[in-house]
Protein backbone atom coordinates (compact mmCIF):
# COMPACT_ATOMS: atom_id res chain seq x y z
CA UNK A 1 0.00 0.00 0.00
CA UNK A 2 2.72 2.24 0.80
CA UNK A 3 4.42 1.37 -2.19
CA UNK A 4 1.07 2.28 -4.60
CA UNK A 5 1.30 5.41 -2.49
CA UNK A 6 4.49 7.01 -3.18
CA UNK A 7 4.02 5.87 -7.11
CA UNK A 8 0.40 7.43 -6.82
CA UNK A 9 2.36 10.96 -5.33
CA UNK A 10 5.39 10.32 -7.85
CA UNK A 11 2.58 10.27 -10.89
CA UNK A 12 1.07 13.57 -9.17
CA UNK A 13 4.01 15.65 -8.58
CA UNK A 14 5.12 15.04 -12.38
CA UNK A 15 2.04 16.27 -13.05
CA UNK A 16 2.46 19.02 -11.45
CA UNK A 17 5.44 19.89 -12.45
CA UNK A 18 4.36 19.92 -16.15
CA UNK A 19 1.42 21.50 -15.38
CA UNK A 20 3.52 24.72 -13.60
CA UNK A 21 5.71 24.31 -16.76
CA UNK A 22 3.35 24.75 -19.02
CA UNK A 23 1.61 27.42 -17.28
CA UNK A 24 5.12 29.15 -17.82
CA UNK A 25 5.47 28.90 -21.33
CA UNK A 26 1.59 30.26 -20.98
CA UNK A 27 1.91 32.80 -19.35
CA UNK A 28 5.50 34.04 -21.76
CA UNK A 29 2.82 33.54 -24.54
CA UNK A 30 0.14 35.93 -22.51
CA UNK A 31 2.57 38.83 -21.93
CA UNK A 32 3.16 38.68 -26.10
CA UNK A 33 -0.18 38.38 -27.00
CA UNK A 34 -0.09 41.66 -25.12
CA UNK A 35 2.15 43.10 -27.02
CA UNK A 36 4.72 43.02 -24.00
CA UNK A 37 7.88 42.25 -24.88
CA UNK A 38 9.93 43.64 -21.85
CA UNK A 39 7.03 41.46 -19.45
CA UNK A 40 7.76 38.49 -21.33
CA UNK A 41 11.33 38.54 -21.36
CA UNK A 42 11.45 39.41 -17.23
CA UNK A 43 9.28 36.40 -16.92
CA UNK A 44 12.03 34.35 -19.02
CA UNK A 45 15.20 35.92 -17.08
CA UNK A 46 13.04 35.41 -13.55
CA UNK A 47 12.58 31.57 -14.64
CA UNK A 48 16.45 31.24 -15.69
CA UNK A 49 17.81 33.02 -12.83
CA UNK A 50 15.83 30.38 -10.76
CA UNK A 51 15.97 27.10 -12.65
CA UNK A 52 19.10 27.67 -15.80
CA UNK A 53 18.07 26.94 -19.14
CA UNK A 54 15.59 24.07 -19.28
CA UNK A 55 13.53 23.02 -22.40
CA UNK A 56 10.40 24.32 -20.87
CA UNK A 57 12.68 27.82 -21.04
CA UNK A 58 13.39 27.13 -24.74
CA UNK A 59 9.91 26.54 -25.70
CA UNK A 60 8.88 29.78 -24.12
CA UNK A 61 11.97 31.60 -25.38
CA UNK A 62 11.11 30.44 -29.00
CA UNK A 63 7.76 32.50 -28.88
CA UNK A 64 10.14 35.38 -28.83
CA UNK A 65 11.44 34.80 -32.44
CA UNK A 66 8.03 33.58 -33.76
CA UNK A 67 6.24 37.02 -32.41
CA UNK A 68 9.29 39.26 -34.15
CA UNK A 69 8.11 37.38 -37.01
CA UNK A 70 4.63 38.42 -37.04
CA UNK A 71 5.80 41.83 -36.18
CA UNK A 72 7.83 41.32 -39.43
CA UNK A 73 10.89 42.17 -37.35
CA UNK A 74 13.03 39.53 -39.12
CA UNK A 75 16.53 40.87 -37.76
CA UNK A 76 15.29 40.36 -34.18
CA UNK A 77 13.37 37.00 -35.14
CA UNK A 78 16.89 35.72 -36.81
CA UNK A 79 18.18 36.72 -33.59
CA UNK A 80 15.91 34.72 -31.35
CA UNK A 81 15.54 31.51 -33.36
CA UNK A 82 19.25 31.02 -33.87
CA UNK A 83 19.79 31.61 -29.77
CA UNK A 84 17.29 29.05 -29.51
CA UNK A 85 18.50 26.81 -32.13
CA UNK A 86 21.85 27.25 -30.24
CA UNK A 87 20.95 26.53 -26.76
CA UNK A 88 19.09 23.63 -28.03
CA UNK A 89 22.10 21.95 -29.18
CA UNK A 90 23.07 22.40 -25.96
CA UNK A 91 20.59 20.65 -24.61
CA UNK A 92 20.92 17.44 -27.31
CA UNK A 93 24.06 16.94 -25.77
CA UNK A 94 22.21 15.82 -22.47
CA UNK A 95 19.02 13.89 -24.05
CA UNK A 96 17.41 12.60 -27.19
CA UNK A 97 15.52 15.39 -28.87
CA UNK A 98 11.93 13.44 -28.41
CA UNK A 99 12.68 12.30 -24.89
CA UNK A 100 10.38 15.26 -23.49
CA UNK A 101 7.75 17.44 -25.52
CA UNK A 102 9.19 20.73 -24.53
CA UNK A 103 12.29 20.57 -26.79
CA UNK A 104 11.16 19.76 -30.27
CA UNK A 105 8.57 22.41 -29.61
CA UNK A 106 11.42 25.00 -29.38
CA UNK A 107 13.77 23.90 -31.98
CA UNK A 108 11.16 23.39 -34.50
CA UNK A 109 10.05 26.40 -34.07
CA UNK A 110 13.68 27.91 -34.09
CA UNK A 111 14.08 26.50 -37.75
CA UNK A 112 10.77 27.52 -38.64
CA UNK A 113 11.26 31.28 -38.17
CA UNK A 114 14.79 30.89 -39.15
CA UNK A 115 13.52 29.81 -42.33
CA UNK A 116 10.38 32.28 -42.54
CA UNK A 117 12.93 35.06 -41.73
CA UNK A 118 15.09 34.17 -44.92
CA UNK A 119 12.06 33.78 -47.17
CA UNK A 120 10.52 37.23 -46.16
CA UNK A 121 13.87 38.91 -46.46
CA UNK A 122 14.51 37.39 -50.04
CA UNK A 123 16.11 34.43 -49.76
CA UNK A 124 13.47 31.85 -50.06
CA UNK A 125 15.85 29.33 -52.33
CA UNK A 126 17.88 29.46 -49.58
CA UNK A 127 15.05 29.27 -46.95
CA UNK A 128 14.27 26.11 -48.83
CA UNK A 129 17.48 24.77 -49.03
CA UNK A 130 18.33 25.33 -45.20
CA UNK A 131 15.31 23.62 -44.34
CA UNK A 132 16.03 20.66 -46.53
CA UNK A 133 19.11 20.41 -44.46
CA UNK A 134 17.76 20.58 -41.60
CA UNK A 135 14.82 17.66 -42.51
CA UNK A 136 17.97 15.68 -43.51
CA UNK A 137 19.29 15.82 -40.21
CA UNK A 138 16.33 15.44 -37.94
CA UNK A 139 14.35 13.18 -40.21
CA UNK A 140 14.15 10.51 -37.46
CA UNK A 141 12.89 12.95 -35.40
CA UNK A 142 9.27 14.46 -34.42
CA UNK A 143 10.39 17.69 -36.02
CA UNK A 144 10.64 15.92 -39.10
CA UNK A 145 7.00 16.70 -40.71
CA UNK A 146 7.34 20.50 -39.06
CA UNK A 147 10.04 21.08 -41.15
CA UNK A 148 8.60 19.34 -44.42
CA UNK A 149 5.61 21.57 -43.95
CA UNK A 150 7.74 24.38 -43.75
CA UNK A 151 9.32 23.38 -46.99
CA UNK A 152 6.24 22.83 -48.86
CA UNK A 153 5.13 26.42 -47.64
CA UNK A 154 7.96 27.82 -49.48
CA UNK A 155 7.87 25.57 -52.53
CA UNK A 156 5.21 23.79 -53.12
CA UNK A 157 2.89 25.79 -54.72
CA UNK A 158 2.83 26.53 -58.68
CA UNK A 159 3.90 22.40 -58.69
CA UNK A 160 2.17 18.85 -59.43
CA UNK A 161 0.14 18.41 -55.97
CA UNK A 162 1.79 14.67 -54.61
CA UNK A 163 -0.45 12.07 -55.09
CA UNK A 164 -2.64 11.01 -52.08
CA UNK A 165 -1.64 7.43 -50.35
CA UNK A 166 -6.05 5.62 -50.96
CA UNK A 167 -5.31 2.00 -49.84
CA UNK A 168 -7.05 2.81 -46.11
CA UNK A 169 -10.01 4.86 -46.77
CA UNK A 170 -13.40 5.75 -45.05
CA UNK A 171 -16.72 7.49 -47.01
CA UNK A 172 -16.36 6.60 -50.77
CA UNK A 173 -13.49 5.68 -52.31
CA UNK A 174 -11.14 8.15 -53.05
CA UNK A 175 -9.88 8.77 -56.90
CA UNK A 176 -6.62 9.45 -57.66
CA UNK A 177 -5.80 13.36 -57.89
CA UNK A 178 -4.87 12.89 -61.05
CA UNK A 179 -8.28 11.63 -61.88
CA UNK A 180 -9.81 15.04 -60.13
CA UNK A 181 -7.88 17.37 -63.35
CA UNK A 182 -10.54 19.77 -64.64
CA UNK A 183 -11.75 20.96 -61.52
CA UNK A 184 -10.56 22.76 -58.24
CA UNK A 185 -9.68 20.10 -55.12
CA UNK A 186 -9.57 21.28 -51.65
CA UNK A 187 -7.59 18.96 -49.77
CA UNK A 188 -8.65 18.58 -46.64
CA UNK A 189 -6.01 17.39 -44.02
CA UNK A 190 -7.75 17.00 -40.78
CA UNK A 191 -7.22 14.79 -36.96
CA UNK A 192 -10.25 13.69 -34.60
CA UNK A 193 -8.91 15.58 -31.64
CA UNK A 194 -8.95 19.27 -33.95
CA UNK A 195 -11.27 21.37 -32.77
CA UNK A 196 -10.41 24.08 -36.02
CA UNK A 197 -10.87 21.20 -38.07
CA UNK A 198 -14.69 20.65 -37.11
CA UNK A 199 -14.99 24.57 -36.93
CA UNK A 200 -13.87 24.48 -40.76
CA UNK A 201 -16.09 21.69 -41.85
CA UNK A 202 -18.92 23.91 -42.37
CA UNK A 203 -17.17 26.44 -44.82
CA UNK A 204 -16.21 23.71 -46.65
CA UNK A 205 -19.90 22.65 -46.85
CA UNK A 206 -21.03 25.79 -47.82
CA UNK A 207 -18.45 25.69 -50.70
CA UNK A 208 -19.40 22.43 -51.74
CA UNK A 209 -22.75 22.87 -52.03
CA UNK A 210 -22.45 26.53 -53.38
CA UNK A 211 -20.35 24.99 -56.22
CA UNK A 212 -21.26 21.61 -56.59
CA UNK A 213 -19.71 19.24 -58.82
CA UNK A 214 -17.24 22.12 -59.79
CA UNK A 215 -15.22 21.32 -56.69
CA UNK A 216 -14.33 18.08 -55.37
CA UNK A 217 -13.13 18.01 -51.77
CA UNK A 218 -10.68 14.95 -50.28
CA UNK A 219 -10.21 14.48 -46.34
CA UNK A 220 -7.09 12.80 -45.45
CA UNK A 221 -6.30 11.67 -41.98
CA UNK A 222 -3.99 9.41 -40.10
CA UNK A 223 -4.13 7.33 -36.74
CA UNK A 224 -2.55 8.76 -33.64
CA UNK A 225 -2.53 5.90 -31.32
CA UNK A 226 -4.82 7.11 -29.79
CA UNK A 227 -9.15 8.04 -29.46
CA UNK A 228 -11.48 9.59 -27.09
CA UNK A 229 -9.68 11.87 -24.42
CA UNK A 230 -6.77 10.72 -25.13
CA UNK A 231 -7.14 6.91 -24.51
CA UNK A 232 -4.61 4.67 -25.76
CA UNK A 233 -6.87 2.78 -28.74
CA UNK A 234 -5.69 -0.27 -31.17
CA UNK A 235 -6.07 0.81 -35.01
CA UNK A 236 -9.10 -1.06 -34.96
CA UNK A 237 -10.31 1.35 -32.24
CA UNK A 238 -9.11 4.55 -33.25
CA UNK A 239 -10.22 3.83 -37.06
CA UNK A 240 -14.12 3.01 -35.34
CA UNK A 241 -13.67 6.50 -33.45
CA UNK A 242 -11.84 8.45 -36.05
CA UNK A 243 -15.51 7.26 -38.06
CA UNK A 244 -17.84 8.19 -35.25
CA UNK A 245 -16.08 11.98 -35.64
CA UNK A 246 -16.21 12.16 -39.59
CA UNK A 247 -20.01 10.96 -38.87
CA UNK A 248 -20.75 13.72 -36.55
CA UNK A 249 -18.77 16.65 -37.66
CA UNK A 250 -18.07 15.96 -41.13
CA UNK A 251 -21.02 14.34 -42.44
CA UNK A 252 -21.80 17.66 -43.55
CA UNK A 253 -19.70 17.36 -46.58
CA UNK A 254 -21.79 14.37 -47.35
CA UNK A 255 -19.68 10.81 -48.28
CA UNK A 256 -16.22 13.02 -48.67
CA UNK A 257 -13.42 10.73 -48.99
CA UNK A 258 -11.40 9.97 -46.31
CA UNK A 259 -7.72 8.12 -47.16
CA UNK A 260 -6.28 7.18 -43.74
CA UNK A 261 -2.16 7.10 -44.21
CA UNK A 262 0.32 8.97 -41.90
CA UNK A 263 2.59 9.24 -45.27
CA UNK A 264 0.15 11.60 -46.25
CA UNK A 265 1.02 13.79 -43.81
CA UNK A 266 4.69 13.13 -44.34
CA UNK A 267 4.29 13.89 -47.83
CA UNK A 268 2.46 17.14 -47.08
CA UNK A 269 3.95 18.30 -44.02
CA UNK A 270 0.84 18.26 -42.30
CA UNK A 271 1.77 19.42 -39.00
CA UNK A 272 -1.01 21.48 -38.47
CA UNK A 273 -4.04 20.79 -38.16
CA UNK A 274 -6.16 21.25 -40.33
CA UNK A 275 -4.14 21.91 -43.38
CA UNK A 276 -5.36 23.47 -46.59
CA UNK A 277 -4.22 22.75 -49.80
CA UNK A 278 -5.98 23.90 -52.98
CA UNK A 279 -5.63 22.16 -56.36
CA UNK A 280 -6.34 23.34 -59.52
CA UNK A 281 -7.71 22.06 -62.56
CA UNK A 282 -4.29 21.42 -64.18
CA UNK A 283 -3.22 19.79 -61.16
CA UNK A 284 -0.96 22.13 -59.52
CA UNK A 285 -0.89 23.50 -55.87
CA UNK A 286 -2.39 26.68 -56.51
CA UNK A 287 -2.60 27.44 -52.29
CA UNK A 288 -0.69 25.27 -49.16
CA UNK A 289 -2.38 27.06 -45.87
CA UNK A 290 -1.67 25.45 -42.22
CA UNK A 291 -4.16 26.58 -40.11
CA UNK A 292 -8.11 27.46 -40.70
CA UNK A 293 -9.71 29.68 -43.49
CA UNK A 294 -12.47 31.78 -43.33
CA UNK A 295 -15.11 31.48 -45.93
CA UNK A 296 -14.12 34.88 -47.55
CA UNK A 297 -10.44 33.48 -47.75
CA UNK A 298 -12.12 30.51 -50.18
CA UNK A 299 -14.15 32.51 -52.12
CA UNK A 300 -11.15 34.58 -53.51
CA UNK A 301 -9.18 31.94 -53.90
CA UNK A 302 -11.69 29.54 -55.39
CA UNK A 303 -13.53 31.72 -57.68
CA UNK A 304 -10.99 32.14 -60.17
CA UNK A 305 -10.09 29.10 -60.49
CA UNK A 306 -13.96 27.82 -61.12
CA UNK A 307 -14.46 30.41 -63.50
CA UNK A 308 -11.39 29.30 -65.18
CA UNK A 309 -12.65 26.29 -65.71
CA UNK A 310 -15.63 26.78 -66.86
Amino acid sequence: MLLKISFLLFIFSVFIVAAKAQDFVGSVRMSLDRGSVPEAEAKLKQYRDARGITPEYLEAYSWLGRYALAQKQYKQAAKFADQTYSRAQVELKKRALDAEPHLPTALGAAIEVKALTMAAEGQQQEAVQYLRDELTHFASTSIATRIHKNINLLSLEGKIAPPLKETQYLGSKPQPLAALKGRPVIVFFWSHWCVDCKAEAPILARLKREYGDKLAIVGPTQLYGYAAAGAPASPKEELAFIDYVRQKYLGILGDMPVPISAENFRVYGASTSPTLVLIGSDGRVKLYHPGRMTYEEWKAELEPLVTASR
